[in-house]
């Protein structure tokens, strides 16, 4: 496929899903039930949500720090924050582009390489990831009884064993024909994994560790506080149990990757 006409699909198809979605979901509800829903909302709730999501953000800034200082970058606080939202917002229009946007920010302002920058936002994201997969841990323990019934009532227990049993194996297979096999393929999701794993453990070698790691679990700790939150500002979702509202979480948080920055998608959690 011509490499423009694949460029374009991935910039319009998330688009057009997102539109869609929007339309499907404003199709299953009249305009007056939705303006009724923003004259009942708890605004303090909605202005809480806010304030934990700019928090996040804040902190996500002060986190890039710890990794460019090693490297001997003093980067001011301010271009770090204006960085970090300018990811965000132009993950609204092209899907990943934010973050090579967040790099060649502080290539302009602070005269960071654009591959170093780059990198400690990849290494930042592996540290989001692992915390996510704990939440996902955390959930799966708390919503057991939930998530298991959801899956027997809609698939057969015994396919879903043996489908389980089938991913493992092929896993197995996988991972040997991966340290096996030197075809170009192979060396290159080797070389990517091994990568992964040696920016995961530099996190552990940095001078302030501590300081990345509590801001890791805090940023995490306020995007889940903020989705709590607002659902207090809607008097229908007062009475939705935690392991729900981290079940949505958790579904919104692999949603942002369909669309741009979720839109869409995110609010069909």
């Amino acid at each position: 496929m011509n490499k423009s006409i694949l460029k374009i699909l991935k910039i319009s198809l998330p688009i057009v899903l997102g539109v869609f979605l929007i339309w499907y979901s404003l199709s299953k509800l009249s305009i007056q039930e939705l303006l009724g829903y923003f004259k009942s909302a708890n605004y303090t709730y909605i202005g809480l949500g806010v304030f934990f999501g700019l928090l996040s953000h804040l902190s996500r800034a002060y986190r890039w720090l710890f990794m460019l200082e090693p490297m001997g970058y003093k980067v001011r606080f301010g271009n770090s924050v204006m960085a970090v939202f300018a990811t965000y917002l132009i993950n609204y229009t092209i899907p990943r582009a934010g973050e090579v946007a967040g790099a060649s920010i502080l290539t302009n302002y602070e005269g960071v390489p654009f591959e170093k920058g780059f990198g400690t936002i990849v290494a930042e994201r592996i540290a989001d990831v692992l915390v996510m997969l704990l939440i996902i841990s955390i959930t799966l323990i708390l919503e057991f009884d939930f998530i298991y019934n959801f899956l027997v009532a809609r698939f057969n227990p015994l396919k879903i064993i043996i489908g389980c049993i089938g991913l493992t194996v092929l896993a197995f297979l996988f991972i040997f024909y991966l340290k096996r096999s030197e075809s170009a393929i192979a060396i290159k999701i080797r070389d990517f994994v091994n990568g992964l794993i040696e920016g995961a453990l530099s996190i552990f070698k940095m001078k302030k560790k501590w300081a990345f790691i509590f801001h890791t679990f805090f940023i995490r700790g306020m995007y889940v506080l903020m989705f709590y939150i607002t659902t207090f500002a809607i008097p229908q979702l007062n009475a939705i149990p935690l392991g729900a509202i981290l079940i949505a979480f958790i579904l919104a948080s692999f949603s942002i990757a369909a669309t741009n920055g979720g839109i869409g998608s995110y609010p069909k959690r």
